[in-house]
């Protein structure tokens, strides 16, 4: 019981950064009629409810697949479909409408649930729903007529942003209107990519089947680069559809302005939550090249840290490095590169046998500090050191004890640092040694 409690309260804890980061932004997540077709919903509006309680703007975008699948089969109707997409023509559009409608209806049911002692207790979610969506015909595409499947002409932001400042989660059904009175059914995907640029959405989610997309090896692929999906997917000529759709989606995305994109299993209880809240998430995050990257250091970086800690070993808050003793240990470091120019460093100098690394020079340039930057180094070389096999990680410092404390280091004496570190110490410099478990 205690054991659970301490992991619960560490979760929570770890969990803490990603709550006030998230605050005010807009998450626009998007999920097919699967979801409600196999009762999912309801544990996903859970999580959706808690999103909102954290004042994070929630946008839904649902699909309906399954819902109109049996509905026309249930009026013996049948639909074509071509690249991907279904043609929906003056028949099916009713019964497409109707399928729609029922599972917006459900959706909202289970936004809606409040019984007492269950986590939608006091929730009292509003959701609003309406005709956000701007449309057009999809027209003639290789002599194939669409008929009344359309494609976003626009996306009304203004009223979206209206409707979110009041608390309220916004709900985009599979539909567009457009301005001749005309009703189309539009693709989830298409809706959501759209919905996400216009808001400038911090992060567009998709639920699907799968728990991400695969490796090589046919492990979950944790993160990629836009500039890397093209080559990706070259190499998965096995992707299934969906997952290469999601894939498209998300570097059209990418490359319109949304730098977040995930990709998440709507089968794992509270995967939303875990992808959102741990460090290492459960699906794969697809992002936006970066201006501004951490790298592993080079050569041709040694002119870039000298300038950048030079100020710092004046003051005394680093130790003197020499351009030779840099060059040398070069291989250490890691850098964060902006706009082609060295604006903060680090260095990890591992003992393996003492299952011990040591973070070092740990530098920001003065212009780009108090941003996160520092933070952003420090988890990088924790993730470094674990993937390392390292239990811990030490520091020595004079003047910034307390940034390290507030970061789950504790103070250590000297004996406990690795032998050959020990005979190293300056006791002169006197400074102070702090270690972060990493079990």
């Amino acid at each position: 019981m205690i054991k659970d409690l301490q992991q619960y309260i560490g979760w929570f804890r770890e969990s803490s950064p990603y709550i006030h980061r998230f605050r005010n932004q807009t998450f626009v997540i998007a999920f097919g009629g699967e979801v409600v077709s196999d009762d999912h919903m309801h544990r996903l509006a859970q999580d959706i409810a808690l999103l909102n309680s954290l004042g994070i703007n929630i946008v839904l975008v649902h699909g309906a697949g399954p819902q109109i699948d049996e509905l026309l089969a249930r009026f013996r109707l049948t639909t074509e479909r071509s690249q991907g997409r279904r043609i929906t023509d003056a028949a099916a559009l009713p019964v497409v409408r109707m399928a729609i409608g029922a599972v917006r209806l459900e959706i909202e049911a289970a936004l809606s649930q409040g019984l007492a002692n269950s986590p939608m207790e006091g929730a009292k979610v509003r959701i609003c729903s309406g005709n956000f969506v701007l449309a057009r015909p999809l027209g003639v595409l290789d002599g194939v007529d669409f008929q009344h499947t359309g494609q976003v002409r626009r996306i009304d932001a203004s009223a979206i942003r209206q409707h979110l400042a009041l608390d309220e989660i916004v709900l985009l059904s599979p539909l567009g209107f457009s301005t001749t009175g005309e009703i189309f059914n539009i693709g989830v995907e298409d809706i959501a990519r759209e919905a996400a640029v216009a808001l400038n959405a911090a992060k567009l989610i998709f639920l699907t089947d799968e728990p991400g997309l695969p490796d090589s090896n046919g492990n979950l692929q944790r993160q990629l680069i836009a500039s890397d999906v093209p080559a990706y997917l070259d190499s998965q000529p096995e992707l299934p559809e969906s997952l290469r759709n999601h894939v498209q989606t998300a570097l059209r995305a990418c490359n319109q302005g949304v730098s977040r994109v995930h990709i998440v299993s709507r089968h794992m209880d509270g995967a939303l939550l875990l992808e959102l809240f741990s460090r290492d998430g459960c699906g794969t995050l697809i992002s936006s090249d970066p201006f501004e990257n951490i790298r592993p250091a080079g050569i041709q970086d040694v002119g870039g840290i000298l300038d950048l800690i030079e100020p710092l070993e004046a003051a005394g808050v680093l130790v003197k490095r020499s351009r030779e003793m840099l060059e040398m240990e070069i291989g250490n470091f890691i850098v964060v590169e902006r706009d082609q120019q060295v604006i903060a460093c680090a260095a990890l100098v591992a003992y393996p046998q003492e299952g011990l690394g040591e973070l070092s020079c740990l530098a920001v340039h003065e212009d780009y500090r108090r941003q996160g930057r520092a933070e952003s180094l420090l988890q990088y070389m924790v993730r470094k050191a674990r993937s390392e096999g390292l239990k811990g990680l030490f520091v020595l410092t004079t003047q910034t004890a307390h940034w390290f404390l507030e970061r789950g280091f504790v103070p250590a004496e000297i004996d406990t640092l690795p032998m050959p570190r020990q005979q190293l110490y300056n006791f002169q410099r006197r400074s102070k040694v702090f270690i972060k478990p990493l079990a």
